[in-house]
Formats: C-alpha cells, sequence, structure tokens
C-alpha cells in the first residue's frame, strides 16, 4: 500500500476546532500517515517546566504544570460530546500529566529533559485519535518511538527506522490511516530523545524516504513558501514550484515554514514535498520536487543571530596551510559555516552557533589577528542563477545601494547570491529587495 505522508504544525492543532478540521484534510479513500506536532505553545511551556526542575525550584514547576494541565482539560471539554469520549480523554490527560509530576519529586537529569519535551506529541495525536474514534473514523496510533531512532551521530538511522516501521504497519495491514508523532525519537542507547527544533517536518520526511512514499505534504498556517517573508514585508505571494535545491537553500537561511533539514530524506528518494495551508485547504500551495525551474530569482530569505569572524593571518600574504587551520579549529568545535569571503591576507566567515565561541576565538588568536561581529543577518536570494548569466548580481546589488553590506558571497552555488549586513537592517534589507528584485 502506497501511503501519503501528512504533517501538521502545531498551529494546525493549536485548538478543539483546529483539530476538528482535520479530518476534512485527513480522512478520506487515500492511505495515509499522519504526523503531528504538539499543539502549539505545549512545548515552550515544557521547556519551561524543565527549567523550573533544574533549578530545582519545584513549586513553579508544580504551578507550571498545573496550568498547563487545565489548557489541556479546556480543550477536551470542546473537542469532546461524548461522556465516554470525555472520561477517556481525562485519564489521558491525567496520565500523563501525572508522569510529568512526578519528577517534581525525583531526581531530575537530561534524559527526564527530553522525555517531559516527548509529552506533547503524545498528547496531540492520542487526542485526534480518540477524536476520530468518537467520529467512528477508523485510524490506528502509530507510536513513533517504536520505530524512529538517531544514531551516535545523532542522524536518522535510517535501516532501523525502515524495518520496524514496516513492522509496525504490518500489524494493521488494512488500516488506511495511521496516526503518529513528530519530533521525538529515541537514540542509539534506546532513550527518549527528539529531532531538535522543527524538528516534525523531518519526522514525515524520514517517514516518507523509509516508505517510499508517494508525496509528504506539510501542512502550517500559510500558503506554500512565499518570495519574502510576509510578517516583515507586506506584499508577497507564494512560490508555485521548487527544486529541492531552491528549497534547500531557503530553508537553511531562514524560511520558517519548512525546517532545514527536511527536504534531504525526500530529495534522495526523489519523493516531492507539497507545502499547504490548513486556514485554506484548497490553495496550490508550493511543490518541492526533482524539477528544472525557470531561471531567475524565485525568493529571498533571512536567517538571524549570525556572528561573523574576520581572521587576518600574521604573515603578508596567506600562508600554505592558513586555511586548513582555522577550519581545523571549526571542526574540533563541531561549528558549521554558513558564509566565507577571502582576500590575500585574511578571511571572514559566520557562524550561526555561538557556544564554543570563546573556545574558537582563543585558538584563532594563536595563529591570527581576529575581529568578531554579532548580531549580523545573512540574506540569501535564491533561484536558478546561471554561472554564465550576467546581470545576478548587479540587480541584487543596486536593490542593497543604501545598505552597508559586510559580506557577500555570490558564485559558490547555481542557486544563491548571499550577503551579510548588520541584524537591524533586516527589516530595510528585506523591503528594498521586494521593490528591486520583485517590483514590489
Amino acid at each position: 500500500m502506497n501511503f501519503l505522508v501528512q504533517k501538521f504544525g502545531g498551529t494546525s492543532v493549536g485548538s478543539a476546532q483546529r483539530i476538528k478540521n482535520l479530518v476534512a484534510i485527513t480522512v478520506n479513500e487515500t492511505p495515509k500517515i499522519v504526523v503531528l506536532s504538539a499543539m502549539s505553545g505545549t512545548t515552550n511551556a515544557l521547556v519551561e517546566i524543565n527549567n523550573a526542575l533544574y533549578n530545582k525550584n519545584t513549586n513553579q514547576a508544580q504551578e507550571l504544570i498545573e496550568k498547563l494541565k487545565q489548557i489541556y482539560k479546556t480543550v477536551i471539554t470542546e473537542l469532546f460530546s461524548m461522556p465516554n469520549s470525555i472520561a477517556k480523554a481525562v485519564g489521558l490527560i491525567d496520565n500523563h500529566f501525572q508522569y510529568i509530576h512526578a519528577f517534581t519529586l525525583d531526581m531530575f537529569t537530561a534524559n527526564e529533559e527530553k522525555a517531559i519535551l516527548a509529552q506533547g506529541e503524545l498528547l496531540s495525536t492520542a487526542l485526534f485519535h480518540f477524536y476520530l474514534e468518537e467520529q467512528n473514523v477508523d485510524s490506528v496510533l502509530l507510536p513513533a518511538l517504536n520505530f524512529m531512532r538517531v544514531d551516535d551521530n545523532e542522524e536518522p538511522d535510517l535501516p532501523y527506522i525502515e524495518e520496524h516501521l514496516k513492522l509496525e504497519l504490518q500489524k494493521n495491514p488494512n488500516a488506511k490511516l495511521f496516526i503518529t508523532q513528530g519530533y521525538i525519537c529515541r537514540n542509539s542507547f534506546g532513550e527518549i530523545d527528539n529531532l531538535k527544533r522543527g524538528g516534525s517536518d523531518y519526522t514525515a520526511s524520514i517517514i516518507g524516504a523509509a516508505i517510499y512514499s508517494s508525496e509528504v505534504q506539510i501542512w502550517t498556517d500559510i500558503d506554500g513558501m512565499h518570495n519574502n517573508d510576509p510578517r516583515i514585508v507586506s506584499k508577497t505571494h507564494p512560490i508555485k514550484e521548487l527544486s529541492f535545491d531552491e528549497a534547500a537553500e531557503l530553508a537553511y537561511f531562514g524560511a520558517k515554514i519548512l525546517h532545514p533539514t527536511c527536504i534531504l530524506p525526500a530529495q534522495k528518494r526523489n519523493i516531492p514535498v507539497r507545502l499547504k495551508n490548513t486556514m485554506e485547504p484548497n490553495a496550490t500551495g508550493t511543490l518541492i520536487a526533482n524539477i528544472a525551474t525557470s531561471n531567475g530569482i524565485k525568493a529571498v530569505a533571512a536567517k538571524d543571530g549570525i556572528t561573523a569572524i574576520n581572521i587576518k593571518s600574521d604573515r603578508m600574504l596567506l600562508a600554505h596551510g592558513f586555511l586548513r587551520s582555522v577550519f581545523e579549529i571549526f571542526e574540533r568545535y563541531k561549528t558549521p559555516i554558513d558564509m566565507i569571503t577571502t582576500s590575500e591576507v585574511a578571511v571572514s566567515l559566520t557562524i550561526d552557533n555561538n557556544k564554543n565561541l570563546n573556545e574558537i576565538l582563543s585558538e584563532l588568536k594563536e595563529i591570527a589577528s581576529v575581529e568578531v561581529d554579532e548580531n549580523q543577518t545573512i540574506i540569501c536570494i535564491v533561484g536558478q542563477i546561471p554561472k554564465d548569466a550576467a546581470g545576478y548580481g548587479f540587480k541584487v546589488l543596486e536593490a542593497l545601494k543604501d545598505i552597508p553590506l559586510r559580506m557577500v558571497s555570490y558564485g559558490g552555488s547555481a542557486n544563491n547570491v548571499s550577503v551579510l549586513v548588520n541584524g537591524d537592517l533586516k527589516k530595510q534589507a528585506l523591503q528594498a529587495l521586494n521593490i528591486g528584485l520583485f517590483n514590489y
């Protein structure tokens, strides 16, 4: 049986009414695996609870647990109408929150933190399953913790996932609607873990790859990927089609609708990914596939929280092995580099993870002079930009003529031109590009 994979984010299951609205999208003759995030706000609330537990603030943790529990109790009264359904849902909520509450009485470690964060997806999937049951719709809960696993490098263990997902599906060979949790998984030790923030997209893509799905659909609260950030720029439009490479660039450089890791599993197995809007199910959305799109600039995305590091060699010219020495420092601290530009005596690069910044700078200063600029933003201009075509770089720089540029990267990819600006100029830069590139 060939399954369609549908993923619904936190806003799509963010209230009783929105959970009810999923029925029209998910219940039909097409076999499906439905991947759900936690209800919007839940993961943030669970993070707050974890922080209180970590700080041994038991009273605060208990108050936060009770507050979140009451939110779910309200959802239950709005979602269900039959007494037996309400009782079943109340029992579910009580069990999950008793589990969380137990950590206020015992030791709290990183393992328990991951287990607490998993409760949001376990709750949303069970509530949707119970609601379908009340509506006399057959569905099967598919426990992600039974098949979703990452290896020692925190990468999806696809052979394991394929094998164990197949076993789970075989338990109900005639079922056409499965509901499973996004985000959560087990690590190589069998402990509860997760795929980090935005990981429900990743879950859907991994499942789609594992079963060679006909299509992976990512349902959010916006009608596809837009050509610019609609939260900042007043006039934007959804993009009908993107290649895998174009979408990957946009996701990595800040397009919030899609998790950066989501594209690769689907791309490896040539499985189309479609972005859809739960608020407007009939809208076309965006198709991401192995397709040849037309030449030209398609969209702009921005990535905040960037640190720029300028590394100037102590020699007049870059010595043989200097760049290797620089890159080895970042490799030792497992810190990826986003952008890089070079001159004859210096190299400038950017990172988005400052966890080991002090250690990195300390080692860099042993071989070079170092300057650091924080609060930077990478703006990525994406499309099909042929290497032998003229005018694209000029068009971007002309649009940004009134904005100071810290770095420019052009030519490393046929799909993007990237510029680095001070974070305070992000809004101005996105608006200028909207006028200069899209005539809005």
